[in-house]
């Protein structure tokens, strides 16, 4: 199986060129195999191109633990890199199926090479059931949820997978190996969560740590990086434009006018290689 190594803001990915080469096994357990750091090639999802009906390609993702999520916004910027400087869809703005619906990156070119992507990321989901999460009807905006006898005050939006918003003092002195785990698999949450703390620095700028549903804490979470935005706007913390720093660097989230949340960021390639 030969493979591209890629990484947006150090969350990485093992991309895969499935229109060239099918895979016929089973790809959640080839996941956990291949991005498996010690005895894989190491990353933090297995990235298919494939093709589609309905739109100009398609892109499955799996995470590290075999389950499939419905979107990744750092994968899909290394993606769209991908699919644009092989030639595979030779356009600056492109749609992408997925499981989350269709969603429409834009290159950013410099001597056609992409120094970076802006991804039209569609509408927040908000009404609870939509996330999903277990409740009465209505928005999730600063309410309670506790866990393992403490109590959270939880922002919930999916933007295609669903994310837990919560607001801190200090992203530091969170104990996410411990609490992460527990708040992705709590009962509210039936297709679990991915979970962000998020540190306010000022009208325009906020420190985010993301405990990742299937894969742990990463260096950075695209979607959740674009859920922080709507869920600061939500709370009226911050300004609908953002920059949103995470451990492995930094992205512009835009909650636009017409109701689509925009993200902007690198896409990097790091090696290829032969599985």
């Amino acid at each position: 199986m030969k493979f591209t190594k890629m990484q947006g803001l150090g969350n990485d990915f093992i991309l895969v060129d499935s229109i060239k080469d099918d895979i016929s096994e089973d790809l959640g357990e080839l996941s956990r195999k291949v991005c498996d750091r010690h005895f894989g090639i190491g990353g933090d999802g297995l990235v298919l191109i494939l093709p589609s009906r309905e739109a100009d390609i398609r892109m499955r993702i799996f995470n590290p633990d075999g389950s499939e999520p419905e979107m990744c916004g750092n994968a899909i910027r290394c993606f769209a890199r991908y699919v644009y400087e092989h030639n595979i869809v030779r356009k600056k703005v492109l749609t992408v199926e997925t499981l989350a619906g269709l969603i429409v990156p834009e290159l950013i070119l410099e001597s056609e090479k992409a120094v970076s992507v802006r991804v039209d990321m569609g509408k927040p989901r908000l009404e609870r059931g939509l996330i999903p999460m277990e409740g009465p009807e209505g928005k999730v905006v600063n309410e309670t949820v506790a866990v393992d006898k403490e109590k959270y005050r939880v922002t919930c939006v999916s933007m295609g997978n669903p994310h837990c918003i919560i607001f801190v003092d200090d992203v530091n002195n969170v104990s996410l190996a411990q609490v992460g785990p527990s708040l992705e698999s709590h009962p509210v949450f039936p297709k679990k969560t991915n979970v962000e703390f998020v540190q306010v620095i000022n009208n325009q700028e906020v420190n985010m740590r993301v405990w990742e549903r299937g894969a742990g804490e990463t260096l950075a979470c695209g979607t959740g990086a674009c859920a922080t935005g709507v869920a600061c706007v939500l709370n009226g913390l911050t300004d609908k434009k953002i920059m949103v720093h995470l451990a492995g660097g930094d992205l512009v989230i835009e909650w636009a006018d017409n109701g689509h949340v925009y993200m902007t960021g690198p896409a990097e390639y790091v090696f290829t290689g032969e599985y």
